[in-house]
This record gives C-alpha cells, structure tokens and sequence, in this order.
C-alpha cells in the first residue's frame, strides 16, 4: 500500500509541475520505447500481486459462494489494471509509429540547451497541397510562414498569394533556367505562379542536384519563399487538404463564426450560412477552398482562420479519444523535414504560444500587385513585423470584424481569432 501511494504521489507530481517535459518526452522515440516496457513490467508486477493475494486469503473449497465472489474480484481488479495499460502502451507504439514515419532522424544531436541555436526567430512554412486522384501532382495552393519568437512564443503568418508571379528563384541552376523569373513549362511572355513551383522542381531534378526525389519540392519552395520575405525557412510542413478535412471529422468538427454566407461546391449546390456554426471536415474544407463571389485573397483569410481554430479548438481530451484515426491520417496525409532530435524544442515552442495571439499579415493587393510584385517592400514589411513583435508595448492593429480578415488592414498585421468572413 505504501508503494502503491508513493507512485500516485509521483504521477500526480509528474503530471502536474513537469507536464511540459512530459510533453518533451513523448516525441522521443526511445523514451517511448522506454514507456512502453515500463508499463508491461509493472502491469505485470501489479497483476502478480493480486494473484498473489488472492492464492493467500481465497476461501476454503468449501465455500463455494466465497470462492465465486473473491474469484470475480479478482479477475476484475486484473482487468481494471490491463486493460488501461495495454491502452496507454498501444498510444506509446502509435506516437512511437507517427514520429519514426513522420520525422527523420538526421542523426545529428540538437543542441540541449538551445535547439534553435541562438535564433530570435525560427521560421515555418506551412503548406496546403491539394493532390487528388484526376489531378496529378500538388499545387500548393496555400502557402503560409510562421515566424514564431523563440523566447515568447508570439507568432506572426506570412501569407503569400499562389497566383503571385515573375518570381525570382534562389541563385543556381533554378535562376540559370529562369533569370528574369519563374515561367513554369510556359515562355518567358507566360509567367509562371508562386503555387507550381513545388511540382516543377519535383518533375525538374537539375533545378535542385543531388536533392532525391520527395524532397525537391520542399528544399526550393523553402528557399524561394525565404528569399520573397527576406527571412530563412527552417523547416515545412505540408497537408493534403483532404487529410485536414478527414482530421476535423477525426476531432469532432471546428466551430467558426462566418460573417457572410459562402457558396460552394463546383454547381454552387452548398452553402455555409453566416453566423457561428460547427463545420464538418468537407464543409471545412469547402470553407477553407471556396473562391465563389469571393477571390483567392478572403479564402487566405479563411484559412488562417480555420488553422487558427482548430488548433485553439482540438483539446487534449479530443485528440486522445481520435488518437488512433489521428495517426494513421497524420501518417498519410502530412509530410515534412522537421528532423526528430529538434522536436523537443517545437514541443516547448508550442507551448509557449499558447496564451499568446496570432498576427497575420497577408501580401495581397492593394498591398501588393500579385502580378508585378514590390520584393523590397514584402521585405520591408516582414522586417517591420518582426521588430514590432520584438518591443513589448507594442499592441497588433485589431481587425475590423464587419470585414473579411484577409482584406484588412493590409500594410499592418491583424490580430487572429474563429471570426471569418
């Protein structure tokens, strides 16, 4: 009995004043390893001394009701402990799965105490792909970084357009074949969008040598889109955007509150009415996608919107209940280079951005003309954004909720929030 308390004692000291390092912990796959055998050890252990008390104090054989009713309780405390272990030692296979297939081991060490090595800002490219059977290859038709202060947590979206062009590519043999800008299979007179550059690398080996195939793509997408804003892309991730729909079905839907009523579906037969509602993952989807009476830059409002929702939205709780249907969409439907010794790090990254507010800024006309873009000024721009969110007085412009929030305020970021028009 004294042991049994010690280690409730512990877990609730465990789970309560070192949650974050647990959190650490479980995108560590040799410390899942390590969970898992613990768990069976003393899932064992603990079964064994029920048995064992049960052989010492079982009634006489004569006592057949006695003999019933301690058999029962003994098999029924047997089970309450197997059954919760052999659950929580499959959820540590299943993450241990997730993080093998998911995230490379470079083998390569991060640095314990500082696994952005001294960086103020560490830079996500966020992708939405939508590769779908009829359609080969991915257009990336949503194109997002999230710089996120390392000390703070606070985080800004770059948005960029997938219709922007005359795109310069990064110094090499991608501006060799391109050097007044991206044309894509079309002629120079044809200019090529922001959204085809990560299928044409794929197709185009030269453009990136010595990169193997699957990560083409991302390593020039990266670099393009870090050179449009001025600032380096660590790392990206890309969604398939039938996955994120099958990921909101898996977590119970996303509420939002739409402002104005949206149309969709390819004959205008759906239609998201205003006001605060639960979407499913296809209506999800269709609200992120849809274009109908609106244009790409309110859809790139949406989606922000919709990222912000979901991850305010999909509680540990939720996500525990879906855990199984999460991996295996998570395992199909994501892809990304973020390697696993740094994964600590975004783990205690994430929780630092919880409690802090989300910024968007969106290069989108008038801002920016998508067809002759100003690169200095979406530098300028980034670089303002940045030093604002460095000074601790400064407070984000607040979006006018009467208007689509891709749309507004477009020289300033906006603060986030679930209101979408």
């Amino acid at each position: 009995m004294a042991v049994y308390l010690l280690m409730l004692a512990g877990i609730l000291v465990l789970f309560t004043a070192f949650s974050s390092h647990l959190l650490s912990l479980a995108v560590q796959p040799r410390w899942l390893i390590a969970l898992s055998v613990a768990l069976v050890v003393l899932a064992l252990a603990w079964t064994g001394v029920i048995v064992w008390s049960f052989l010492l104090v079982r009634p006489p054989s004569t006592d057949t009701v006695g003999r019933f009713l301690t058999t029962a309780l003994t098999l029924a405390l047997c089970g309450l402990v197997l059954i919760p272990t052999v659950y929580a030692a499959r959820l540590a296979y299943l993450s241990r799965d997730v993080v093998n297939t998911l995230f490379s081991s470079d083998g390569q060490a991060a640095l314990a105490h500082d696994p952005w090595n001294g960086a103020r800002h560490v830079n996500f490219l966020l992708l939405g792909g939508d590769a779908a059977p009829g359609r080969p290859g991915v257009r990336t038709d949503s194109v997002t970084v999230a710089s996120v202060d390392t000390t703070s947590g606070e985080t800004v979206l770059f948005g960029l357009p997938r219709n922007l062009q005359r795109i310069q590519l990064p110094a090499g043999p991608a501006r060799d074949r391109f050097p007044t800008g991206f044309t894509g299979d079309g002629n120079a007179d044809t200019p090529g969008l922001l959204n085809e550059i990560f299928q044409y690398a794929e197709d185009h080996p030269d453009l990136v040598p010595g990169v193997p195939k699957g990560k083409r793509g991302p390593t020039l997408i990266k670099q393009t889109v870090g050179d449009i804003l001025g600032i380096p892309v660590s790392y990206y991730a890309l969604i398939d955007m039938k996955g994120f729909a099958q990921m909101i079905d898996a977590i119970g839907g996303v509420r939002v509150t739409i402002k104005q009523p949206i149309v969709y579906g390819k004959y205008r037969e759906g239609l998201l009415p205003a006001g605060t509602r639960k979407l499913s993952g296809e209506e999800a989807l269709w609200f992120g996608r849809s274009r109908t009476d609106s244009d790409d830059y309110v859809r790139m409002g949406r989606q922000k919107c919709l990222l912000n929702a979901v991850a305010k939205q999909a509680d540990p709780m939720t996500v525990l209940n879906s855990f199984e249907r999460l991996a295996a969409l998570t395992k199909r439907s994501i892809s990304t280079d973020i390697p696993q010794q740094v994964l600590p790090g975004v783990v205690d990254l994430a929780q630092k951005m919880k409690g802090t507010k989300m910024r968007s800024l969106s290069f989108v006309p008038p801002l920016v003309d998508t067809a002759n873009p100003d690169w200095r000024l979406i530098r300028r721009k980034v670089a303002e954004a940045l030093d604002e969110q460095r000074r601790p007085t400064a407070r984000p412009a607040t979006a006018n909720p009467q208007k689509p929030v891709a749309v507004q305020s477009p020289d300033q970021p906006i603060s986030l929030d679930s209101t979408c028009g």
